[in-house]
């Protein structure tokens, strides 16, 4: 158990996100995966902040982890939608919507800067 819980702390902060032209490549952790640039909807994808009346809020962990400052997994939202969530600070947070039928969100630095070099790889898979 406390070999799961180091696990957890470590892949906390050793998460990445990689954009590159085969789409958004997330790495680390037990729910790294990579998302083709086709199915990302540059269009709904945004920058969000999950607070308390959120639509975004994650409500229901339905296989991931959930510790304080930290959110990892699979998650249903106040909205309704299935979410991927890579979270460690709620108010800077990009929501990227796919056509797999689920979105994503992820705490990033700078949220603009993410939005445009995902937006640029969008357009070129179109």
């Amino acid at each position: 158990l406390a070999g799961l819980f180091s696990y957890i702390a470590y892949s906390s902060k050793t998460v990445q996100f990689e954009i590159s032209e085969e789409g958004l490549n997330i790495r680390g952790g037990f729910y790294q995966r990579l998302i083709p640039a086709e199915s990302i909807i540059i269009e709904k994808s945004k920058q969000i902040d999950i607070g308390k009346e959120s639509p975004y809020k994650p409500i229901l962990r339905t296989n991931g982890i959930g510790l304080p400052g930290y959110a990892s997994g699979w998650f249903k939202l106040r909205n309704g939608e299935k979410a991927l969530l890579f979270i460690t600070n709620p108010s800077r947070v990009v929501y990227i919507a796919t056509r797999e039928g689920y979105s994503v969100l992820l705490s990033v630095q700078d949220t603009e800067r993410f939005l445009q070099l995902l937006g640029n790889v969008s357009e070129d898979a179109d």
